[in-house]
């Protein structure tokens, strides 16, 4: 994505941009728009839990419960230069501990997690403790990520995710005015796709003018491209529920990662907002007018749960099947489900898109729910295998990858 002319776009697009941009022109760009007075704070190691994927705490929470997200993300790809020694470990840590020195803990501040990819273990011969990324559906041909490593980095301020990153191969010395002590260099050098985006209401709506693909039916205020809200507390793992329990990464999580082309225009100007919400939700929503708007009527809940087991009865009756009804197939016996969800908007290669960013307990746990939310059961029951199959026919997997990220005492290059 090319930077944009300054006197063309808002002040609120011209930072996504910078970010998307990166390296010295996306910070430079960045810095340039944030005043004397934006203060960011610095941070202590040692108020950071040992959970890398434990943002929840210092998260903002609406008056309806949904966790706000910060702002802005990117995900750095790393690959590993040799098979790491002692002195690759201890440096690979410094480097991360000064990022935790010159941010806060906070969403004002950095939060990131590092995960490790299949590739990983294999470059250091030992059994990853993951698969390897694969296609999870008959209509798909991914790319799959085959690099090492992948940092996490997220904040309200777009300068710090792009310093950050910066930082950490040595392009800047003192992020937020501390020093680094360390960096990635010589351990680790970039790898490919760097990938980035956004998440927070009305900014999807100001890439409509600037990007192909964005209607203009798309709400003024919908958090995510496709016009409503997501995450909903009821449709959201806990933190301890993606926890990994026992064994050399107890404390940790899996992260899977799915990028997703979105086809907008079909779906603003094909279909009317009954249907919308009927392939979102569900028929019974749709028919109950539970969904005006964005979805701000739900509250705090989707209402989704007792809509889960008549997937098949309103695929058949119906002719129609919501995408979080077949998902809700998926929930633990109790009702929790699987999956903490913390993907964000994105208009990689200049075009609406999703990355569909998971934390899991198991990989496992994911394939599961992406096969109830791929509905394959569904197909010939009176929905096709994408046409009114939730929302299959309006997203388009690119990428898929797999990761372990480990607690932090294990996070710098770990070996079993």
């Amino acid at each position: 994505m090319a930077l944009p002319t300054r006197s063309s776009v808002s002040r609120r697009e011209y930072l996504k941009a910078a970010v998307a941009v990166g390296g010295a022109v996306g910070l430079a760009a960045c810095t340039g728009e944030l005043d004397d007075e934006t203060s960011v704070p610095t941070g202590d190691p040692e108020r950071r839990p040992q959970r890398q994927h434990a943002w929840n705490e210092v998260l903002s929470v609406t008056e309806d419960g949904h966790t706000e997200l910060p702002a802005h993300h990117v995900l750095a790809a790393l690959s590993l230069k040799a098979t790491p020694t002692d002195a690759d470990h201890e440096q690979v840590e410094t480097a991360f501990r000064s990022l935790e020195r010159a941010y806060g803990y906070d969403p004002d501040g950095l939060l990131f997690t590092v995960g490790y990819g299949p590739s990983y273990f294999e470059q250091i011969g030992v059994e990853s403790p993951i698969p390897q990324p694969e296609a999870l559906t008959r209509s798909e041909s991914p790319e799959l990520d085959g690099f090492d490593g992948l940092v996490h980095l997220a904040s309200n301020n777009p300068a710090v995710v792009v310093e950050a990153e910066e930082a950490l191969f040595g392009a800047v010395k003192e992020p937020n005015g501390v020093a680094m002590e360390a960096t990635l260099s010589g351990v680790f050098e970039p790898s490919e796709p760097r990938r980035t985006g956004f998440v927070g209401q009305g900014l999807p709506a100001e890439f409509a003018d600037e990007i192909g693909g964005v209607p203009d039916e798309m709400p003024d205020e919908a958090p995510f491209f496709m016009g409503y809200k997501s995450g909903f507390p009821n449709s959201q793992a806990p933190e301890d529920r993606v926890t990994i329990q026992d064994g050399p990464y107890a404390g940790g999580t899996t992260t899977h990662v799915e990028s997703l082309d979105i086809q907008l225009r079909t779906w603003f100007e094909q279909d009317d907002q009954f249907l919308r919400v009927a392939q979102m939700f569900s028929p019974a929503h749709a028919k109950t007018d539970r969904v005006p708007g964005i979805g701000d009527a739900l509250g705090s809940t989707s209402g989704i749960e007792p809509y889960a087991d008549q997937a098949a009865a309103d695929a058949r009756s119906e002719g129609i099947v919501g995408h979080a009804q077949k998902a809700a197939r998926a929930r633990d016996a109790d009702g929790t489900p699987p999956l903490l969800r913390r993907d964000f908007n994105t208009v990689d290669n200049d075009f609406p898109g999703l990355h569909f960013l998971s934390h899991q307990r198991s990989i496992a746990d994911f394939v599961r729910v992406r096969a109830a939310m791929a509905g394959e059961d569904l197909a010939g029951s009176g929905v096709g295998r994408s046409h009114n199959n939730g929302i299959l026919q309006y997203i388009f997997v690119n990428r898929r990858g797999n990761f372990i990220v480990p607690p932090r005492d294990r996070r710098a290059l770990p070996e079993v």
